[in-house]
């Protein structure tokens, strides 16, 4: 079992800060599974402080001080490893190989290895060399986190994982995306098919078709519907232009001038085509509300 003595002389005995300072690493930069930290660590000196010294403001570190190779190292980094992933990151591992790092092993005062030392909020506060057995570990374990309970910031959350896309919906963006845009609207309407009210199915299929239409109207199209106002199929074509252009709101007051001074028919194709429009943006949309108040206004 880990001495009392040994215990008792950590705090004062030893001094780590010769070890801060050195280049940064993230210490989460090896995350384990679901985005969440590594329960287990390589630690070299250069990242000494960022994966020791700064985790353990958050949890409890166990260093591990060890020799390749080394029997009785081998066996006890072996049980270590095991029960860190088993903890499910209440504490971590930092496995130090005293060969390439000897000034961790000098900062620890490590006369032997195997040595395990526990550093808590940037400082060790108990350590043992040599094997022990499991239940022993389990006892110290629960010690030192008994010891820091309250104490840390706690280790943070994983980081939920993207979920994975629908298939369907990639073959079909990547379709538009190489300008096969008939390839793209089939895609979408297949998945409507079968789902009607997909949520994203339907708003690409509104988006894609304005796009195949309005890329054949030629920039042109403002000038010509701004010099003729009579002719609705103009007003439609640069209501097209200006929306591509990102005006959207002259182009839905360009169609609800349409619906205010033209005829029945006039109303009827304007009225139909803003509808078509307002669906390809957000309803909150502040100059959606407003045409939609306008065109109210407009039909009555």
């Amino acid at each position: 079992m880990p001495s009392a003595a040994m215990a008792a002389a950590m705090a004062g005995a030893v001094d780590l800060s010769g070890l801060r300072d050195r280049p940064q690493t993230d210490p989460a930069a090896e995350p384990g599974p679901g985005g969440a930290p590594a329960a287990v660590m390589q630690v070299t000196e250069p990242d000494f402080e960022p994966l020791v010294l700064v985790r353990s403001q958050q949890v409890p570190v166990v260093v591990l001080l060890t020799v390749p190779g080394h029997p009785q190292c081998v066996q006890l980094e072996q049980l270590l490893t095991d029960r860190a992933n088993a903890d499910g990151g209440r504490w971590v591992l930092a496995i130090v190989d005293v060969n390439t790092a000897p000034r961790i092993a000098q900062a620890f005062q490590a006369q032997a290895v195997p040595m395990v030392i526990a550093v808590a909020a940037g400082q060790p506060i108990d350590a043992f060399t040599g094997l022990i057995s499991e239940d022993e570990l389990t006892q110290w374990l629960t010690a030192i986190e008994d010891a820091v309970a309250g104490k840390l910031s706690g280790a943070p959350e994983a980081e939920q994982a993207e979920p994975e896309r629908d298939p369907r919906l990639v073959a079909a963006e990547q379709m538009a995306q190489e300008g096969d845009l008939d390839g793209a609207v089939a895609a979408y309407e297949a998945i409507l098919h079968s789902e009607p009210d997909h949520p994203e199915a339907g708003p690409a299929v509104r988006q894609i078709r304005f796009l195949a239409r309005a890329q054949q109207v030629p920039e042109t199209a403002v000038g010509a519907a701004d010099a003729d106002r009579d002719d609705v199929a103009a007003q439609l074509d640069a209501a097209d232009v200006e929306l591509l252009g990102q005006r959207p709101e002259a182009a839905f007051a360009r169609l609800i001038g349409v619906i205010r001074s033209g005829d029945a028919e006039a109303k009827k194709t304007a009225r139909a085509r803003l509808l078509e429009l307002l669906e390809l943006f957000d309803p909150a949309e502040e100059f959606v509300i407003a045409a939609r108040r306008d065109l109210a206004n407009a039909l009555f």
